[in-house]
């Protein structure tokens, strides 16, 4: 493990670096292989959620994750709104350029980035993780509960988040094994993951990830798709530089500020009915919105079942970033999220 800080630095050089030299790609095996890094890049992304909460305190960590997914909401509609400026004048590689730019933004604040307490309390650097701890407190006006921070000294890497948190000096310390001083720790974490123990819990979270991913970027695709003024999926031959049909961005901008209210939706839904009857729920009426994509609709049909659906399944989406984390601090088991 490196850290939360070393992974937000990689997460940011490689999606910003790979991004803007895609806009110069000379043919299409490099432009796939450079956005192939992007992805690798972004794929880093998500872990930093877990590094997030371990700053937020557990009965607000819904609403905060709720307001953490809406930066992506933000990005989705500025990113829509950049196309839809761009493409038809200026083609892809301005836009590809432009749209590395936050990416690089993130670097500038590298400096200012905490560590995470939990990491460093699996390094044994107990002093850096208190002081980080105090820092938060101070930049919020509030105080440290009483008692010490404690990190056992045999401990095993992935239990840390539970001996490594503010106890007081009367509570007992739960015994763990050793194992940090592994050279294949790492490997040995991931490898629980499908234990017998945690096969379950963890092919659900892989399901669960897996299922609102393909879905939210088939809807995305899907929109792009019929957005063309094609009702029929068919072969055809696709080659401009330049792209001047107006209506593909903007459905895709109509259909991006449906995860506005998505967002809203999740974080009215989730802590009234449960994590898991919301996702279910979302998902479902996500499936009954695309339902009558089947058959051939209307511009104004199509327009209004693809918002619906992208809303309901950024919901869901949204869900499943609270939902995650929690069952993870259950299982005791980060690397899961890494994973997912």
């Amino acid at each position: 493990m490196e850290g939360g800080r070393k992974g937000f630095f990689f997460t940011a050089i490689m999606t910003s670096g790979a991004g803007f030299l895609s806009s110069f790609a000379p043919n299409y095996l490099s432009l796939m292989a450079l956005r192939f890094v992007v992805g690798v890049g972004l794929g880093g992304g998500p872990v930093l959620g877990s590094w997030f909460l371990e700053f937020v305190p557990a009965p607000t960590r819904g609403t905060w994750m709720v307001i953490f997914s809406a930066f992506w909401t933000v990005g989705t509609i500025l990113e829509a709104s950049l196309a839809w400026a761009v493409m038809p004048k200026f083609g892809w590689r301005l836009l590809l350029a432009l749209s590395s730019a936050p990416s690089f933004l993130l670097l500038l604040f590298y400096a200012a980035t905490p560590e995470s307490p939990r990491f460093l309390c699996t390094k044994g650097r107990i002093t850096e993780a208190v002081e980080v701890l105090e820092k938060m407190a101070r930049l919020n006006n509030v105080q440290l509960p009483a008692g010490r921070l404690v990190s056992e000294k045999n401990i095993e890497l992935d239990e840390v988040s539970e001996s490594a948190t503010l106890l007081t000096d009367d509570k007992e310390k739960d015994d763990i094994k050793d194992d940090e001083g592994s050279n294949f720790g790492g490997f040995k974490s991931v490898s629980k993951l499908l234990s017998p123990k945690l096969m379950r819990a963890t092919l659900l979270l892989w399901m669960a990830f897996f299922g609102n991913a393909f879905s939210y970027y088939g809807i995305v695709l899907l929109t792009s798709e019929l957005s063309n003024g094609n009702r029929i999926c068919a072969k055809q031959e696709v080659e401009s530089v330049h792209s001047n049909n107006s209506s593909l961005y903007k459905n895709v901008f109509i259909s991006s500020f449906a995860e506005i209210p998505g967002s809203f939706l999740s974080a009215m839904v989730v802590d009234r009915f449960g994590r898991k009857l919301s996702m279910a729920s979302m998902l479902f009426t996500s499936c009954v919105f695309l339902f009558p994509l089947i058959f051939s609709q209307t511009d104004i049909l199509t327009r209004i079942s693809l918002f619906g659906a992208r809303l309901c399944i950024s919901a869901s989406f949204t869900i499943v970033y609270i939902y995650a984390p929690e069952q993870i601090l259950k299982l005791k088991q980060n690397p899961v999220r890494g994973t997912c």
